[in-house]
């Protein structure tokens, strides 16, 4: 566990921050973005909690604290054989959003438009929390691009922007509430 006896401690008054591993970059650098956007999609998944009950808020909090792993791993730069193994996301995290989404999916009807973010609160924000999501996907796959990162972390958050919508299909009443896109409605 960690713990934190002090919120600042000025280190990043010069416009850098330390990594997992205590290299310091600066705070645009590639990977300090990545992690930095998944952070901002796990608060985007607070605000769908709100609204959430039940199963669908379990499965909230589980992914809320995969994220937080996936932060830790993101944050600590791959190195052969380190001194003290960082965490890293594994395949069963992947898997398990793997079961979720079919599990939930196999009650949905078939989609025959694209769906606006909407329909109820919680589908909304699960929505919200999807586009971010996928902007993390893109950092991460732009880190990928130049260093070596974990392949298990570009399908973790590739599979949570599909649970979340899929989830937020579930959450508008398995689709029946869910806001369609008419194209070219307004001409």
């Amino acid at each position: 566990m960690v713990r934190l006896t002090r919120i600042y401690t000025k280190g990043g008054d010069t416009g850098q921050t330390s990594l997992g591993d205590g290299e310091r970059v600066d705070k645009f650098d590639d990977r300090v973005a990545a992690y930095g956007t998944v952070d901002e999609a796990n608060a985007c998944i607070g605000l769908a909690r709100l609204h959430a009950t039940g199963p669908i808020d379990a499965m909230l909090a589980a992914i809320q604290n995969d994220l937080f792993d996936l932060g830790a791993d993101l944050c600590t730069p791959e190195t052969p054989d380190p001194k003290y193994p960082p965490l890293r996301i594994v395949e069963a995290q992947v898997e398990r959003l793997e079961r979720e989404i079919d599990a939930m999916n196999a009650a949905l009807a078939p989609l025959n438009s694209f769906i606006l973010p909407g329909g109820s609160a919680l589908a909304a924000n699960l929505h919200l929390a999807r586009t971010v999501a996928r902007r993390a996907e893109r950092e991460i796959v732009r880190l990928a691009a130049h260093t070596q990162i974990n392949p298990a972390a570009i399908r973790y958050i590739n599979r949570l922007s599909d649970h979340l919508f899929v989830l937020s299909r579930h959450a508008n009443e398995d689709g029946a509430s869910d806001v369609l896109w008419v194209p070219g409605k307004n001409r």
